[in-house]
């Protein structure tokens, strides 16, 4: 008795979760039976009307563009598309990317990036950053006395035609002994106090901006300092994306899991085995974050929607000559030219007998057969004698063609092949084949299947709207 009660009490408690649920989250359509929330089309049509859309679509209008996208998922799954290992495997190394998102403690990660930020500023402290240029001439801390005085000597006479207007960099270059600031000039990077020696923060703190040290000495040697700039440090959010990049760097992602499966452990009190923790955590991901679940489904839909209308569409109307000739034939004066086209070749040859011979008996062949006449008649035992250009050309794109076939122009003559003519027809008005146009044709045919497609499909398949709810997208 007591298991049948709490038995009961089970299935009235799911039952109301699922009635809040329906509540907060209405169903705003059915295709083929399958239901489509108000925040999954929320999230599509949000996501395809940004700011940044150019092609902005009203509701009504995204409303048919969305059936028509999950018809063609629903075909795809009719088709059992979505049972290929191909697509699961997909699937599932995209679900198992993007979860990672999910499994890490994000706010973690963010104060970590805080305290690297704040200890930062602690270490600069309020006097700032400085950027100098600087002269080295290094002294070791057991040189003679005489040793120190030739070196000061030198520098002095450094300072003194600094002084006298000689360039900084120039100088530094030939003379300083700091090997890495000596390629760049003198030039350091942007420093603070705690970087350098006491002596040389001293005295580059002191400086006014463009203004130049006197020598002075440090456990280093000598110097000669000039500051270029001072700042303050930045904010937080100009350094933002680098200190993530540097924790990145450190392995902090998976630290950041460690935290999250840390207090998952403690949440889920005991029940669950620390190790299962984050394998039951990932499964229960489209249930805890909808961003997640709608993401992944678009990511589900996409997939299936790529394939099905590879096979329906695209790589149909590629393969489908007959089709591609018929619908060429039903909508020709589409494909009018706008100037005449002469689809055929011109061929350059080293001796006019060549070039007339040769043009003759390709007259007698199909098209397909030209290049191998050439490669293996014409260009015998290595010895290149004539070579061809093939294709479609209207004025202007040709020297050769507008010369020889339109008769304008002085053509351009090839080096070492003087003498051309050519084989081929001038077409008028429109192409002579499908295949003259197959590019601009498929697309216009892949079009014709579409339309064709959806409109099966929407014969097929069952599409339920629900106005009431759809009035409520983006009110609620």
């Amino acid at each position: 008795m007591k298991k049948r009660t709490l038995a009961a009490w089970a299935v009235m408690v799911l039952g109301m979760g699922a009635m809040a649920q329906q509540a907060s989250d209405p169903v705003v359509m059915k295709i083929n039976g399958k239901e489509v929330t108000r925040s999954e089309f929320e999230y599509s049509y949000n996501k395809n009307n940004s700011e940044q859309t150019l092609d902005k679509k009203t509701l009504d209008e995204y409303v048919q563009l969305f059936v028509d996208f999950k018809l063609k998922v629903a075909e795809a799954e009719a088709q059992q598309l979505d049972t290929l290992a191909s697509f699961k495997n997909e699937l599932k190394g995209y679900r198992a990317q993007q979860a990672q998102e999910y499994l890490v403690d994000t706010a973690w990660i963010e104060d970590q990036a805080r305290q690297v930020y704040d200890n930062t500023v602690a270490n600069i402290g309020p006097a700032g950053l400085v950027l100098t240029s600087h002269i080295l001439l290094m002294i070791p801390q057991d040189a003679s006395e005489a040793v120190q005085k030739t070196t000061m000597m030198r520098m002095d006479s450094i300072y003194n035609a600094l002084v006298g207007g000689a360039d900084f960099a120039e100088l530094a270059t030939k003379y300083s002994q700091d090997p890495g600031s000596a390629r760049q000039g003198g030039q350091l990077p942007w420093l603070f106090a705690k970087q350098v020696y006491a002596e040389y923060a001293d005295v580059a703190y002191s400086l006014q901006v463009g203004e130049l040290s006197k020598p002075f000495l440090s456990p280093a040697g000598v110097h000669v300092v000039k500051l270029l700039e001072k700042k303050q440090f930045e904010p937080y959010s100009f350094h933002r994306a680098d200190i993530h990049r540097f924790l990145e760097q450190r392995g902090v992602r998976q630290k950041a899991i460690e935290v999250k499966l840390d207090a998952l452990y403690k949440q889920y009190g005991g029940k669950v085995k620390r190790e299962d923790v984050l394998a039951y955590e990932e499964k229960e991901l489209e249930k805890k974050y909808p961003e997640f679940r709608h993401l992944m489904q678009e990511y589900y839909d996409g997939l299936l929607l790529f394939e099905v209308s590879n096979r329906e569409v695209w790589e149909k109307a590629s393969r489908d000559e007959k089709g591609l000739e018929k619908f060429f034939k039903k909508n020709k004066k589409k494909y009018a030219w706008d100037a005449p086209r002469f689809k055929g070749a011109v061929l350059h040859c080293t001796t006019p007998e060549m070039a007339t011979s040769a043009t003759k008996a390709m007259k007698k062949m199909d098209e397909s057969e030209w290049r191998t006449y050439v490669q293996k008649e014409l260009n015998k035992d290595s010895l290149q004698l004539a070579f061809m250009e093939r294709g479609l050309f209207k004025i202007g794109q040709n020297a050769n063609v507008d010369s020889l076939v339109f008769g304008q122009g002085a053509g351009a003559p090839r080096k070492n092949y003087p003498y051309a003519a050519y084989v081929g027809k001038v077409q008028k008005k429109y192409p002579g084949s499908y295949r003259d146009i197959r590019g601009p044709l498929t697309a216009d045919y892949q079009k014709e299947l579409e339309l064709r497609w959806v409109e099966a499909l929407r014969a097929k398949f069952p599409v339920e709207i629900y106005e009431e709810v759809l009035n409520t997208v983006n009110k609620h």
